[in-house]
């Protein structure tokens, strides 16, 4: 007897064919479309060939559902029909459910993240305030970094929560590391920060020469990062550990001198490369490094919201003093990986758009089978669902210092439209993704990836709002609430193409804008 049959792995599967293959006598339970953990080694075709591989075997398919409403079930149906490679099924509703009674699946575009964590959040505390439970509601990401925004919010609006599969943002040991030089560039006689950065990455200094120091700045009665300072200019340590050790007191002496001169974000992503923290984890060949490099870019997209380095470090020390993880009633945050097997009454999807979902990663080493699994993972995601579901995108989102025009999921566009309510902020696009990747409302091309060929579908996608012309002309100078001021370069229906004195040119939705 095997259970989740589609999980299996080379070596697992090659056992269990040696285990069969004297008696013929093997059961297997499993569901291809749920087949989400390439990236550890399991094998899809390992389901797809069970008949062949196991000639005579009966198959019984499980299609009723005592989970989810009629139009969850169908919106997940709808969406994996787009995958090639699957063995197929048609999902029923084993519950009676009143027509009047069941929601829709609804869709909604936002400005940016901050706009759609307040807008998810608000959500809760709506249902809350309706009497359900808040361990009932979950909000599950494609990606550790898309967690930061969310519980920042729910701890400021006194909403609790707890983060499964993983530490909270700020408590990450990348992140942890990354505030340490922080603190150690804004407070230089702050010990830990120094005991925890010194050596990361490795810079040559054995327990030795940390030894030395820390004798050197006990005897003299000063903070390590000024004891290493008087140290390096001694004959007490080694050539090796005393270059090594100058280096690293020269660049904190250098980027103290940036402080004030150069905005927080941008000191931030200078001392995470100069230091050769981030080439460090890009180098990482495991499995998880590159999302600990996407949790350092969305830690420099967070410190650009505050006036200073000291607000955001005060901030910090603030939050981690809440705590999340605590019992009784909270929220669920976590990844839609870690998602599999669980129910929630409410799901909140957050972050379908092009290169986040479907993982611009996913499609760049995997191609059409990472593009399978990304639908097969947005199939889990709804499932997950008993009662709603909540899909939502943003136009646009920060990233390492530079804002980024998203485009909407190309999933929102293989949902039945006969089970999905879309609605988008004014002047946003209205909630599906282009029914062409060559046209791009909402930005401008963001990389040399080029889209598979979508296979047709019966249910088309949302139409942009319908466009007249803009009132803005080129050479037009217009305000921004968020980018300061410009002037318009080009206009295309209510879509403008402006060079901002400040944040570079950007495309935006006129509505956004005001004439100065």
């Amino acid at each position: 007897m095997v259970d989740e049959y589609q999980d299996t792995n080379v070596a697992q599967y090659l056992w269990l064919r040696l285990l069969a293959r004297r008696h013929h006598n093997i059961c297997c339970v499993g569901d291809d479309d749920q087949s989400i953990y390439s990236w550890r080694g399991a094998e899809i075709g390992n389901i797809l060939r069970f008949e062949s591989d196991f000639p005579g075997a009966k198959i019984v398919r499980l299609e009723r559902n005592y989970r989810s409403t009629p139009h969850i079930l169908s919106a997940a149906s709808g969406l994996i029909a787009h995958n090639g490679g699957r063995l197929g099924k048609t999902l029923r509703p084993g519950l009676a459910h009143d027509p009047e009674q069941v929601e829709k699946i609804r869709t909604r575009a936002v400005w940016d993240g901050e706009a759609e964590a307040r807008m998810v959040v608000e959500m809760i505390e709506t249902y809350q305030r309706r009497g359900e439970p808040l361990a009932s509601m979950a909000i599950l990401v494609r990606v550790g970094f898309q967690t930061r925004e969310f519980e920042e919010r729910l701890i400021a609006t006194g909403v609790p929560y707890r983060v499964i599969g993983g530490p909270r943002f700020y408590e990450r040991a990348e992140i942890r590391d990354a505030l340490a030089y922080l603190r150690l560039v804004q407070s230089p006689t702050d010990g830990l920060a120094f005991e925890r950065i010194v050596n990361i990455p490795k810079r040559g200094l054995g327990e030795a020469a940390l030894r030395d120091v820390a004798v050197y700045a006990r005897e003299h009665d000063l903070p390590l990062l000024e004891a290493s300072r008087r140290l390096v200019e001694t004959d007490l340590l080694k050539p090796r550990p005393r270059k090594a050790l100058t280096a690293f007191v020269e660049d904190v002496a250098r980027w103290r001198s940036l402080l004030g001169s150069m905005p927080q974000d941008e000191l931030t992503a200078t001392i995470l490369d100069e230091s050769g923290y981030v080439a460090m984890w890009k180098a990482d060949k495991a499995a998880d490094a590159p999302g600990r490099v996407d949790n350092l870019k969305e830690l420099v997209s967070a410190i650009a919201e505050y006036d200073s380095l000291g607000a955001f470090l005060e901030h910090v020390a603030l939050v981690m003093e809440n705590d999340a993880n605590a019992g009784g009633d909270r929220v669920v945050v976590m990844t839609l990986h870690g998602a599999k097997g669980l129910e929630f009454d409410s799901v909140f999807l957050p972050g379908w758009e092009e290169e986040i979902f479907p993982h611009l990663r996913a499609l760049e080493e995997s191609g059409d089978k990472g593009l399978e699994e990304e639908r097969r993972l947005a199939y889990v995601g709804l499932t997950r669902a008993r009662r709603r579901v909540l899909i939502s995108f943003a136009a646009n989102r920060r990233v390492y210092n530079q804002w980024k025009t998203q485009l909407p999921s190309r999933f929102l566009a293989e949902l039945p439209e006969a089970d999905v309510e879309r609605e988008a902020d004014r002047g946003l696009f209205a909630g599906g993704a282009p029914t062409d990747y060559s046209a791009q409302p909402l930005a401008e091309p963001r990389s040399n990836w080029s889209y598979p060929a979508r296979r047709s579908s019966s249910s088309s996608a949302a139409a942009p709002v319908p466009r007249s012309v803009s009132a803005f002309k080129p050479g037009v100078r217009v305000t921004h609430d968020r980018f300061g001021d410009g002037t318009v370069l080009a206009v295309e229906g209510h879509t403008l193409h402006v060079a901002f004195d400040g944040a570079g040119t950007r495309t935006l939705i006129d509505s956004y804008v005001t004439a100065l």
